[in-house]
């Protein structure tokens, strides 16, 4: 068990590091976010069909499974950091190509860019924090990943809510520039700050470990944890990794099955984070509402909303995290998204179509609606949005942890394109109460899932882990 004081914690390093390590949640959001808003200038400009839509906003999901993927196990091979560098290098290409290319071909190319670093800091962001916090803390301070993550794409939300007030509309113009394509340049600022403080921060202690780097290792925890503990960190490190090999692909095997019962678990996690539709609001929120009958302005405004209540939220999570544990969290979301998808569905099946085939709710519906969308943002965010980062940073065995991550890593995201990519086409057959309902049923049975498969992490090194 965690036996580290308080005075012997370098709290102002480690918050540092964590501040820095996190910025790649910021743009892990505001990527994520900066689309919304733009579909329609992405469809005018590139005359797109609503599969090619789709397609369009669903490429940044295809590179962010990729890059989840190879950065999980690039992190084994080249070390945490040096991968987050990277990422943030990549970050800047696709935000800038993004806004400047008129070649329909070259915008997605760089869309999957800036995904794959999407991917890779989404994975590698809350292992790296998980490995350099002291445990006792460590899922606050994971945490901060998702606060991260909800400022980044509310900071988007409003970004893109004055951009349009400032060209009339989405497609007017900033500066000889359409307000859309502003959107995309945007991220190219907090990008270029997370590449310089990257290289500011130390590479991960249980990484140079495992290459064998250990006196290096040593320095870092020395300077996070005082000497003494250091020494003691460094022997239960060097416990936890196999004597006959690094760590690799192979760790997360299990025969007959695939993959370790940990692992399933992780892909489980991962992948009905997705399957409650959570992206669906901030992938598609104008265009929901816009669906529900508003105008672009209010729909903007209620993407505000959405990303205020989500901060709110996520910092209620983080104040308990430690103290509540992981599990009953997710149990809580789940109920809590279960009941609120349902009313969602339940407005949405009431809705009437005008003479135009715009969707209309009545005003007890959409007052139903909007209630209930607010309320399962809150659920989703003091639950499944940072308890599943928090737990995928930690739950696996350092032997295996990137492995491990690159494979759920790549449900994540594939879960997430596979949700996304479908919306438009759902929206379209089944309607919004259809789409909503296999949603619901999604929070339904994670319920039974979590109860089953999930073991609680709270307070335990993560040299602890079993796999």
């Amino acid at each position: 068990m965690n036996t580290t004081t308080r005075n012997s914690v370098n709290g102002a390093l480690i918050g540092a590091i964590v501040a820095v390590a996190t910025i790649g949640g910021l743009l892990f959001g505001y990527d994520s976010g900066a689309v919304n808003g733009t579909q329609q200038g992405l469809t005018e400009e590139f005359h797109l069909s609503s599969a090619g839509l789709g397609f369009t906003v669903g490429s940044l999901l295809i590179g962010c499974a990729v890059g989840a993927f190879f950065a999980g196990r690039l992190a084994d091979a080249v070390g945490r950091r040096t991968v987050m560098i990277a990422a943030a290098g990549l970050f800047v290409f696709g935000a800038l190509i993004q806004g400047l290319t008129d070649i329909h071909t070259l915008f997605v190319a760089a869309r999957f860019a800036g995904g794959m670093a999407v991917g890779a800091a989404s994975v590698l962001s809350p292992l790296y924090i998980s490995e350099v916090a002291p445990a006792n803390i460590r899922g606050r301070l994971t945490t901060v990943q998702q606060v991260m993550i909800i400022t980044g794409l509310t900071a988007a939300f409003v970004v893109n809510y004055f951009l349009a007030q400032a060209a009339g509309s989405s497609l007017g113009e900033v500066a000889g520039r359409p307000a859309w394509r502003w959107m995309y340049l945007a991220q190219a600022v907090p990008a270029v700050v997370f590449l310089v403080a990257l290289f500011f921060i130390p590479e991960s202690p249980r990484y140079l470990v495992s290459r064998k780097r250990v006196e290096d290792a040593r320095k870092v925890l020395t300077s996070l944890f005082g000497p003494a503990e250091a020494d003691r960190k460094v022997s239960d490190i060097e416990a936890s990794f196999s004597a006959d090999h690094r760590p690799s692909f192979r760790d997360v095997a299990a025969p007959g099955t695939i993959f370790r019962p940990i692992v399933w678990a992780g892909i489980m996690l991962a992948t009905f984070q997705q399957f409650v539709g959570i992206n669906i609001i901030f992938y598609y929120g104008e265009t929901l509402w816009k669906l529900a009958g508003v105008s672009e302005e209010v729909a903007l405004e209620r993407n505000i909303l959405s990303g205020v209540v989500s901060i709110a939220a996520v910092f209620a999570a983080l104040l308990v995290i430690d103290k509540v544990g992981r599990k009953p969290l997710l149990l809580i979301g789940s109920v809590g998204m279960a009941i609120t998808l349902g009313a969602m569905t339940w407005a949405f099946s009431g809705a009437a179509t005008d003479a135009a085939g715009n969707l209309q709710l009545s005003e007890f519906g959409g007052l139903t609606a909007l209630v209930a969308a607010n309320l399962y943002v809150i659920f989703f965010n003091f639950s499944w949005g940072p308890v599943m980062w928090v737990m995928l940073g930690e739950m696996f065995p350092n032997q295996m942890r990137g492995s491990a991550l690159a494979v759920a890593g790549l449900a994540q995201w594939g879960a997430n394109y596979l949700v996304v990519q479908s919306f438009p086409a759902m929206a379209d057959g089944l309607g919004l109460a259809g789409t909503y309902a296999l949603y619901t049923a999604a929070a339904a049975i994670s319920i039974f899932l979590v109860r089953s498969f999930i073991k609680e992490t709270k307070g335990k090194e993560l040299e602890e882990m079993e796999g």
